[in-house]
């Protein structure tokens, strides 16, 4: 069995896992392929407690993030009071549970636990790091070696070798989406007279309230809208309501929580959305240009260079600049947004979590 580890900071490591697992049962259905949040494991009643506080700490105090993120980078987890005993306990017990051919780890410093369970003399299989940094990747990822690292360009494997990965172990694979990324739309799906428009809101209730309304005119001049709330659905209920029911005769759609992510990247124009790493790289795998309006400082910063600097996206600092930026994209028959489109189409990977399962599978032998 392949033991996949994770942690729900953020969706992109999870998001990470869950594909990679899906390649993996693809590819090798005939063994079972589990994915595990180590803090869920080791912490249950604080885990969701460090969760909501990180959630807080990235939207609310930004300038503070940044600052811990910036300079965390030297940490080692080999002092006292070692507040990692935990963790590697939890590892342990699964590495006891299940006897793993394989570990994957698309959370840093897992591979730092593992080494220090090694040196205790347990068996410890081959480790793969599933790096979800873009472009300029976090000490933490390199905090110990690993048997092999997935990356999502060049230029992020130069930063992981830079680190101290062996290049010839630095594997360029794309960042994992969604397997349903390899399937293309019908055509009459992509169909749009007037446009197109996908709106992920995250970030604060008045932000997204002066978003809606930068994107009033367009809406009323007859182009589509389409907003996915999720997990936002009860904060943003008013919001999104007040709006809506001042444009009643606009072709808006607003969902909850859905599984139809890459389809409506694959069908829409342009999409509005933070500088999250998955879905940078699913709006990519979708050659779906990204108008981002929210950019995480420091940890997020890589993934909206991955994007800008190859003509596939823009970063907007007001809402007022984020309407602006959707209309160019729809001016003149779309123009601007096909041009992105054009762009994407050189760095798109759809199949990245098909070649990292392939990249473990290869490399590991089953027990």
């Amino acid at each position: 069995m392949i033991l996949l580890l994770t942690a729900g900071f953020g969706d992109g490591h999870n998001t990470a896992a869950r594909n990679v697992r899906n390649a993996l049962e693809r590819l090798a259905p005939q063994e079972e392929h589990l994915v595990v949040d180590v803090f869920d494991e080791a912490h249950p009643v604080f885990a969701p407690l460090m969760k909501q506080n990180y959630q807080m700490l990235i939207t609310r105090a930004p300038k503070a993030w940044a600052w811990f993120y910036r300079n965390s980078g030297g940490m080692k987890f080999d002092s006292k009071p070692d507040i990692t005993a935990g963790l590697r306990n939890a590892i342990g017990e699964l590495l006891k549970k299940h006897q793993p051919r394989a570990i994957v780890c698309t959370y840093p410093i897992y591979s730092k636990l593992l080494g220090q369970i090694k040196t205790m003399g347990h068996r410890v299989p081959p480790v793969y790091t599933v790096v979800t940094d873009s472009i300029s990747i976090h000490p933490l990822w390199l905090i110990a070696p690993s048997d092999g690292y997935c990356v999502a360009d060049e230029a992020s494997k130069d930063s992981a070798v830079k680190l101290g990965a062996e290049p010839e172990k630095v594997h360029i694979t794309g960042f994992p989406v969604s397997l349903d990324f390899l399937t293309p739309p019908k055509p009459e799906e992509c169909i749009s007279a007037h446009g197109r428009m996908l709106y992920l809101p995250s970030t604060g209730v008045a932000h997204v309230a002066r978003t809606l309304e930068s994107l009033r005119p367009l809406v009323a001049a007859g182009v589509r809208l389409t907003l996915p709330v999720g997990k936002h659905a009860s904060r943003l209920h008013h919001v999104v309501r007040s709006f809506t029911d001042s444009l009643p005769k606009a072709d808006i759609e607003v969902m909850g929580w859905t599984n139809q992510i890459p389809k409506l990247l694959q069908t829409h124009d342009f999409v509005i959305c933070k500088a999250g790493g998955a879905i940078l790289h699913e709006s990519l795998a979708a050659t779906c240009p990204a108008i981002i309006d929210y950019v995480v400082p420091g940890q997020e910063e890589g993934n909206a260079e991955l994007l800008t600097s190859h003509g596939c996206g823009v970063t907007t600092r007001t809402p007022e600049e984020t309407g602006r930026e959707a209309a160019k994209m729809l001016e003149h028959n779309r123009a601007e947004a096909r041009r992105m489109k054009a762009n994407m189409l050189a760095h798109s990977m759809p199949d990245a979590a098909m070649r990292i399962a392939h990249v473990v599978l290869d490399h590991s032998r089953p027990a």
